[in-house]
């Protein structure tokens, strides 16, 4: 599958069309919302529409998803109170943002942790992906197996290049509404801003902030290179979302309709982890010809510059010697 903008925003509408003309035709039994916070042509909302059709399909036209991409139901903050009380059914969230409710979902998120992606994999589909997994169910809420993939996070800015540790001093930089973000931009000497993704775009725009971090796949889809100049590939930080269903709601719904949605959510996970990857790739060359210009910096000064602030033995003594031992066992190094 050749991935381009163009092709998945037809793919997503094709996909649309298919499922309303089958629920127009059949009744659904459950008609349940899933929201997310990316653009409708972003590979997870691509995958995401194929797995929803799969869904209504494979149930015999008991179960209907209807997908609201783009924050259209709220910012995350708002989304995640919704799939609490139940308004939202499903809702997909980066276990950073997720940590405002689930501390410890962000053991995932700690910087520069994670060299590569098999070694990111390895951790999500085994031991570090059940742990976290397990803390967010003693919240009442019901995670997927698979994590979905974002990507590993670059920086951005409208202003000057970032090449060393020093450039990030006193930067205006947005960051997500995550504790373990504001620690790191604040180790650096940063000035992180906390705004929801739905406003991020405008904060570029009126200089609100200088610069954001997200992966490339993000930057495109949601044209930030509109309002942002310079990319520095940091690799700062993987990052995914995780499925999450209100626990009422999914176990409300026959055993056998749970089992179709986890296999096809899982099943689609691991389509766009390979979607999103190959998207990042090429990315940089849309980017780059679209007016942005990238830097390569040196990760270990970064890391180091970290560990020389305590930021990483701070956060092993939040989250706790077993989340941090989980952690190192799958990084296959010492951090702190």
């Amino acid at each position: 599958m050749k991935i381009t903008r163009r092709n998945m925003m037809m793919g997503t509408g094709a996909i649309a069309l298919g499922a309303a003309f089958h629920t127009r035709v059949h009744a659904a039994d459950f008609t349940y919302k899933f929201a997310n916070n990316l653009q409708p042509a972003h590979p997870l909302n691509v995958r995401l529409n194929e797995a929803v059709a799969k869904i209504l399909e494979d149930s015999g036209g008991r179960m209907q998803i209807n997908v609201f991409p783009a924050s259209q139901l709220g910012n995350d903050t708002e989304t995640l109170s919704q799939l609490r009380s139940g308004a939202t059914e499903f809702f997909s969230l980066s276990p950073l943002i997720l940590s405002t409710l689930v501390p410890n979902a962000a053991i995932s998120g700690i910087g520069f942790a994670f060299p590569d992606y098999e070694t990111v994999w390895q951790a999500m589909d085994g031991e570090l992906g059940a742990y976290a997994r397990a803390q967010i169910e003693a919240k009442g809420l019901v995670p997927m197996e698979k994590i979905w993939d974002n990507g590993f996070r670059q920086i951005t800015s409208s202003s000057t290049p970032i090449n060393t540790p020093e450039d990030l001093k006193g930067f205006k930089i947005r960051v997500p509404p995550s504790p373990l973000w504001q620690s790191m931009f604040n180790a650096f000497g940063s000035a992180p801003t906390t705004i929801n993704f739905a406003e991020v775009y405008t904060a570029l725009s009126t200089g609100t902030v200088d610069g954001q971090e997200n992966p490339l796949a993000i930057a495109s889809t949601a044209k930030l290179y509109e309002v942002q100049k310079h990319c520095a590939m940091t690799n700062h930080m993987w990052d995914g979302f995780w499925f999450l269903a209100n626990q009422r709601a999914w176990e409300a719904l026959p055993e056998d309709i749970r089992e179709i949605i986890a296999t096809n959510l899982n099943a689609s996970a691991l389509e766009q982890r390979a979607d999103t990857e190959k998207l990042n790739e090429t990315v940089r060359e849309e980017l780059t010809a679209a007016g942005m210009t990238f830097t390569d910096p040196d990760n270990a000064a970064f890391r180091e510059a970290l560990r020389s602030a305590g930021f990483y033995s701070e956060w092993k003594g939040n989250f706790g010697d077993e989340a941090w031992g989980i952690l190192e066992k799958a990084v296959g190094t010492s951090l702190a």
